[in-house]
């Protein structure tokens, strides 16, 4: 995954670059060095941060049983 770091001048003169970037990865729009963050916030109403969201504290009590491979694995069946 590749994070690109574009100025607000440089996606004026070439927005298609950015569309082209979004495949790779997170495209971050700079505005005087510093990330459109806050107006997004403005616009979405969020003041909360996405690692807060994605932490998801609520349900820290879940157990996850992940299996072994070895569990996973049976004969092919090859008929």
């Amino acid at each position: 995954m590749t994070i690109t770091t574009l100025s607000s001048r440089e996606l004026k003169r070439d927005v298609t670059r950015a569309k082209k970037a979004t495949k790779g990865g997170p495209v971050f729009i700079l505005d005087r060095g510093r990330p459109c963050i806050e107006e997004y916030q403005r616009l979405t109403g969020s003041q909360q941060k996405i690692a807060d969201l994605l932490a998801m504290p609520e349900y820290d009590d879940i157990e996850l049983a992940i299996p072994r491979r070895a569990e996973l694995a049976r004969p092919a069946d090859l008929d």
